[in-house]
C-alpha cells in the first residue's frame, strides 16, 4: 500500500483576477482538493467580496494540479452533527447565488462536495478523462433538499437518482450527455477555452447576465425591478449604438449599480 502523499502547503482557496475574470482555486493538491472545514467555512465570505468588486465581471472555480476536488474531507465527517454538511451546503448555496456568470473549470476528479460546488456554477467546462460523481450514499449522508433540487434542475429527475442512489462515477461523455456539463474539451485545451470564454463573459452586458441568472434560477416576480435597471443603465443605448457603428459596446451597468 502505498503511502498517502505529504501537505507541502497549507490548504487555501488561492484567488486572482485578471481582466475581470475572478479564478478561485482549491488549492490542496495532495489531497486531490479535498475541502477542509475552513475552507468551506470561507469561501461565502469569499464570495461576498468578489460579488463587490467591480473589477470582478465573471468567477472560475477550479482545482490546483490534476482534480477539481474530491469533496469534503472525509476525517471531519467523523465529527458528531451535521456540522460540515452544514457549512458546504452553506457554501454551495452562496455560489448559486454570486450575482455573475460562474464557470466551473473540470479536470480529474469532481466527486461529492466537489461536485456540489460545480453543480452551483452556472456553467461547467471539463477536460476528457474527468470523472464527476456525488456519492453520500456511500457514507450514509443524506444529501441537502436544496442541493438535490439543484441537480435535479439541472441533469433531471433519472439522472440524479442514478447519481445519488448508486454514488457511481460517470465520465465526461456522460456528463456532456446528460447535462451535467456544457462542454469537453481535449488535455491541455480546457485552460484556453475557458479564458477565451470568460473573455467573451467580460465583455457582455452584466445587467443581461444577472437579470437572466435570476430568472433561470425561477425569480419570476422581479420583472418592474429589471425594467427600472434597463431604463436607467444606459446599456440598451449602447448596445444598439456599437452594433450599429461595428465597435465593441462599452456597457457599464454593475450589480447593485
Amino acid at each position: 500500500m502505498e503511502p498517502e502523499p505529504t501537505e507541502t502547503q497549507p490548504p487555501q482557496l488561492a484567488v486572482a483576477v485578471a481582466d475581470g475574470i475572478a479564478t478561485v482555486t482549491i488549492t490542496r493538491p495532495a489531497k486531490r482538493n479535498a475541502l477542509t472545514p475552513d475552507m468551506w467555512r470561507a469561501l461565502p465570505e469569499l464570495l461576498a467580496r468578489l460579488a463587490t468588486d467591480p473589477a470582478v465581471r465573471a468567477l472560475v472555480l477550479t482545482g490546483a494540479g490534476d482534480s477539481f476536488s474530491a469533496g469534503a474531507d472525509i476525517g471531519a465527517l467523523r465529527e458528531p452533527g451535521d456540522a460540515i454538511q452544514d457549512l458546504s451546503v452553506r457554501a454551495e448555496d452562496a455560489l448559486a447565488a454570486f450575482p455573475k456568470p460562474t464557470l466551473a473549470a473540470v479536470r480529474g476528479y469532481c466527486v461529492g462536495g466537489g461536485a456540489q460546488l460545480a453543480v452551483a456554477c452556472d456553467l461547467r467546462f471539463a477536460e476528457e478523462g474527468a470523472r464527476f460523481g456525488i456519492t453520500p450514499a456511500k457514507l450514509g449522508v443524506v444529501y441537502r433538499s436544496s442541493s438535490t433540487r439543484r441537480l435535479v434542475a439541472l441533469v433531471g429527475p433519472s439522472t440524479a437518482k442514478y447519481l445519488l442512489f448508486s454514488g457511481e462515477l460517470i465520465d465526461t461523455e456522460r456528463a456532456l450527455r446528460t447535462g451535467l456539463v456544457d462542454e469537453v474539451h481535449a488535455v491541455g485545451q480546457l485552460g484556453r477555452r475557458v479564458g477565451e470564454f470568460t473573455r467573451v463573459l467580460a465583455a457582455r452586458s452584466r445587467l443581461t447576465q444577472a437579470a437572466a441568472k435570476e430568472y433561470a434560477t425561477g425569480r419570476e416576480d422581479r420583472d418592474a425591478y429589471w425594467d427600472e435597471q434597463s431604463r436607467g443603465s444606459g446599456d440598451r443605448a449602447e448596445g444598439v449604438a456599437a452594433f450599429l457603428e461595428r465597435r465593441t459596446p462599452r456597457f457599464e451597468w454593475t450589480v447593485g449599480g
